[in-house]
């Protein structure tokens, strides 16, 4: 029976007979255990071997061979001038040799060491700056592939990783993730290797993109595989990785500790490179924290080494946060000097996201100086040298989110793109340049457009990090290596693709019908020029858009955040003017905070709706109004109050269109108390509409006629879907019945027998209280009705809201009869698969090559009501993809759609003690549906609002309350 020893040496491959055999297992030994100079030794020894020998092609290949493995050492060790010698002589004995007469499996083993061998030279380039280049090594390794022998794909999982570090070293975060997400989901069993790799990857594009709990999650995962594999030098490594983590998030303490634990075992293993990476990050917190000195110190010893290495683009880094110190110092020429240079590496190596990280620090760094020194007459052309380089910077920083699958990913990547912005709209306040704040505003405001036409492509194959580097983001540099390329089959790309909603830049904004000037234009032509990165899309939308509703005075309102908020408005329909609003954040806060408080929680349930309705501020009148005057204090000029007076006194209720921005779309603007000596109201002085972007509207969705008030027997259906029964929920249940037993409700059967009067409806109804509590009305029959034309759609449900923080307003669902088995993008809950908006704007096109987007499974009709809990919340996210957004992309003219969570007429009667007789919800219902029935549908749901307020006022009954009707509005475009 062997012993171990044997066991040991039978487990070494047989390919050259010892020593070398031997040989190679002991020098991958010592460089798991990050022993690299003794690794090194091994291979050199074996290399002057081999050298010895007499020349044949098959000595040739043993050198090849072992020069190729050498390189991949001198690699970790960043020694790159030796690691190139070793590449150069490998590849220059695998040409010798490659038409040698060879068998299968001798074809296959030279064909492995080749792709070891380019993809060792990419890392090489790759490190140095070169980055072109490196891609062309790895696609040379892809072009191989397919030669080789590779059934699990193993090779072909580490050349993806490759092609992900090579995005992430271009800082190409949105392409990088979702290529080793589709890696990791697709990943052999047998690729025992790659996965920590993956893992560490992700780790480090969450930290460089704002989501510092999932890289935890990532580098915590990875270090299980490491330790599993026993690899010593990359589990240090990862001290660095999870140092980088604590730095994005701000422990400077942590970051510190652990950045120093890193540099000690580099430095006790001479992997210099790595040091220069934590010796950058370290000079970057002794900044932070005032020790000019101590960073001089550390960046000076960065620069070094990786000059020393030729690591150019990491040497720019540190050259940029040598540019701030010296700017901290009161340096100014060697700031600019050292800025200058790293920007001229970056504009080489083409990596443009850094050139506008430099172009934003001399944006900031001139900004700062105007607050110290007084610039006199050329105050004027400071602030325009700092617009210049932060408009166009800034734009590119806001598009790269683009390349994200994810709403999340891109939510989180604009906190933090949002401080350019906000330095952007500084200096335009400054400029006191009311032109461009208009433009910046309605480029803003243009908002996102959804990508339906986007198809997942397969990620090109491309370099594998090695799993012992370290990979930082802007200020820290990566060295490493793998092997293999990789290709994708369909159902990874469709993995890709329904991984979440994909979006590309907004429309151009054109800015007046007598001219062809768009939103930014010189900004926007900067910035594609100098980043290589779309800002704006062909598509052109007009500043100003009212369809029919320039018959009356309309004011366009537009909102945006950007640190404070801003405001702009202007007139159409008669009436001319325009002007402009600022909000210091922490007043809009203090109210934004105070109506948070004020509303029943998504999350908090029973107790938070039972604090709403019996001492929130909205329960009773006196602090309703003091409420309505903070608000409008905060949020609304004074000078539009006086505009909206005059051209009310002249031409009638004007109509107030308002886009607000996410950190105010909750607000109730109806209620807003513009006049506090005779509490005069919003609504009482103008009809109020919320508008959704500018880039809403589908392609794929058919223009559809405005309903007759006085349809006839030939009419298209009113479509009724009201309290659908969801399958798993009884009726006493969270998702069970909103508004009562079927038939107990007059007001509600009548307003059943007013439609069935008045024309056809669908589903069809023998007897009124037939319309509620159906379980036959489930997606499929919602597809069918809509596909054959309705006048209108009612529905009255339950409606579960997406969390704001997740960013994902897509994942906000209705509840139909659907069941689990229906095919559909959101999850199951229990029984039941609700319709989300994710479903009514993608359709099919995720699960189906043959699939259809949701506006032609789904069209909306002109008009659509969504009374259910935050129905029309989608406003509160940066990307407006929510319930009431995805209706007007498939068609609808108007929605109406809530807030805020609603309360039920049984929560008044449980919570306030209202008879049952009294039903607030069902006088909702009825004055919306009434509404929608109307030409005017907003001035007549206004007038109902009004009502509620003259009542409310006078009687103060919580049944009157504006927590009920101030949560509707209409959502157009």
């Amino acid at each position: 029976m062997p012993d171990a020893r044997e066991d040991e040496a039978a487990a070494v491959p047989r390919l050259y007979g010892d020593p070398f055999d031997g040989g190679f297992a002991l020098a991958e030994e010592h460089q798991r255990a990050a022993d690299l100079p003794a690794a090194c030794a091994v291979y050199e020894e074996l290399l002057t071997l081999a050298e010895s020998l007499e020349d044949s092609p098959d000595v040739r290949f043993l050198r090849a061979h072992l020069l190729s493995d050498l390189a991949s050492v001198r690699l970790d060790a960043t020694d790159l001038a030796g690691a190139e010698d070793a590449v150069g002589r490998s590849r220059e004995l695998l040409d010798s040799v490659a038409s040698a007469p060879m068998g299968p499996r001798g074809r296959q083993l030279w064909l492995e060491v080749l792709l070891k061998t380019l993809l060792a030279r990419a890392d090489l380039l790759r490190t140095r700056g070169r980055l072109d280049e490196a891609g062309a090594c790895l696609d040379e390794a892809a072009a191989r592939l397919p030669e080789f022998d590779d059934p699990e794909g193993v090779r072909a999982a580490e050349l993806g990783l490759n092609r992900v570090h090579l995005l992430m070293e271009r800082a190409e975060w949105g392409a990088a993730e979702e290529q080793a997400r589709v890696l990791l989901s697709g990943l052999p069993r047998t690729a025992v290797e790659t996965a920590p790799r993956l893992l560490t990857a992700l780790g480090l594009i969450c930290a460089a993109t704002g989501r510092f709990d999932p890289a935890e999650d990532h580098l915590a995962r990875a270090a299980d595989g490491y330790r599993a594999l026993g690899a010593t030098g990359a589990q240090h490594s990862l001290l660095a990785n999870r140092g980088y983590v604590a730095l994005r998030r701000g422990d400077l303490d942590l970051a510190e500790r652990l950045f120093a634990e890193a540099s000690a075992f580099f430095e006790r293993h001479r992997r210099f490179g790595d040091l220069a990476v934590c010796e950058q990050a370290r000079a970057f917190i002794a900044g932070r924290r005032g020790d000019l000195a101590r960073a001089g110190d550390l960046t000076a010893a960065s620069l070094a080494r990786f000059e020393r290495l030729g690591a150019s683009i990491a040497a720019a880094d540190t050259m940029l946060l040598g540019a701030q110190h010296a700017y901290e110092r009161g340096d100014i020429a060697e700031m600019q000097r050292l800025a200058q240079a790293a920007r001229d590496v970056y504009q080489e190596r083409e990596v443009p996201e850094r050139c506008a990280q430099v172009d934003l620090m001399l944006a900031r760094t001139l900004e700062d100086n105007l607050n110290r020194t007084d610039h006199g007459d050329h105050e004027r052309r400071s602030v325009d040298t700092a617009l210049s380089l932060a408009v166009p910077a800034a734009l590119a920083l806001q598009a790269a989110r683009y390349d994200f699958a994810t709403a999340h990913a891109r939510s989180q990547w604009l906190r933090l793109a949002e401080d350019a912005m906000e330095l952007v709209f500084r200096l335009a306040v400054r400029r006191q340049d009311q032109g461009l704040l208009f433009e910046l505003v309605e480029h803003r405001s243009a908002g996102a457009a959804l990508a339906l036409d986007r198809t997942a492509q397969a990620p090109p194959a491309g370099p594998a990090g090695d799993a012992g580097s370290v990979f930082p983001t802007a200020a820290m540099k990566t060295y490493g290596h793998a092997e293999g390329p990789m290709t994708l089959g369909g159902v990874a790309a469709e993995a890709a693709v329904s991984a979440g909603l994909r979006v590309a830049p907004p429309p151009k904004v054109r800015m007046s019908a007598e001219s062809d000037r768009v939103a930014l234009q010189e900004y926007v032509a900067a910035a594609e020029f100098r980043y290589h990165r779309r800002i704006v899309s062909e598509e052109e939308v007009p500043f100003w858009a009212t369809d029919d509703l320039t018959s009356r005075p309309v004011v366009q309102v537009r909102l945006v955040d950007a640190g404070d908020l801003f405001m702009t408005w202007i007139w159409a329909g008669g009436a001319r003017g325009y002007g402009t609003g600022h909000g210091p954040a922490d007043e809009v806060d203090r109210a934004v905070r105070a109506l948070a408080g004020a509303l029943p929680g998504a999350g908090e349930g029973a107790e938070g709706m039972r604090r709403a309705v019996v001492s929130g501020a909205l329960a009773e009148p006196g602090s309703e109004r003091r409420l309505a005057r903070l608000l409008a204090e905060a949020l609304w000029p004074a000078g539009l109050t006086a505009q909206i007076r005059q051209v009310s006194a002249r031409a009638g209720r004007p109509l107030v269109r308002i886009q607000p921005s996410p950190r105010v779309a909750q607000v109730p603007w109806e209620l807003l108390a513009v006049d506090d000596d005779n509490d005069v109201r919003l609504i009482e002085l103008a009809d109020v509409v919320t508008t959704a972007p500018a880039s809403s509207r589908s392609r794929h969705a058919p223009a559809r006629p405005t309903p007759d008030a006085d349809p006839g027997p030939g009419a298209a259906p009113v479509v009724l879907v009201l309290d659908p029964r969801v399958p798993g929920f009884r009726a006493d249940s969270s998702l069970g019945s909103v508004l009562g037993r079927p038939g107990s409700d007059p007001e509600l059967l009548a307003l059943v027998r007013r439609r069935l009067d008045a024309g056809p409806v669908a589903p069809s109804l023998t007897t009124p209280a037939d319309g509620f509590r159906r379980a036959d009305l489930d997606r499929d029959w919602l597809s069918d009705v809509l596909r054959g034309g309705a006048r209108r759609l009612v529905y009255v449900g339950h409606v579960s809201g997406a969390p704001v923080e997740g960013g994902q307003s897509e994942d906000g669902a209705l509840h139909l009869c659907c069941g689990p088995g229906t095919t559909g993008l959101a999850e199951p809950v229990r029984a039941h698969r609700p319709l989300s908006a994710k479903d009514l704007l993608l359709g099919t096109l995720p699960l189906r090559a043959d699939g259809e987007p949701g506006a032609r499974l789904w069209p909306a009709p002109p008009r659509v009501a969504l009374i259910g809990c935050e129905s029309g919340g989608d406003l509160r996210f940066a990307e407006s993809f929510g319930l009431a957004t995805a209706m007007i992309h498939n068609g609808a003219e108007l929605v109406t759609a809530t807030r805020w969570t609603l309360p039920t007429s049984f929560a008044f009667h449980r919570l306030a003690g209202l008879p049952e007789s009294v039903r607030p919800l069902s006088e909702a219902v009825v004055a919306v549906d009434t509404a929608h029935e109307h030409p005017d549908p907003v001035g007549r749901l206004g007038r109902w609002q009004r009502e509620r307020l003259d009542h409310w006022r006078t009687a103060g009954r919580i049944e009157h309350s504006p927590l009920l009707w101030a949560a509707l509005t209409c959502v157009t475009r």
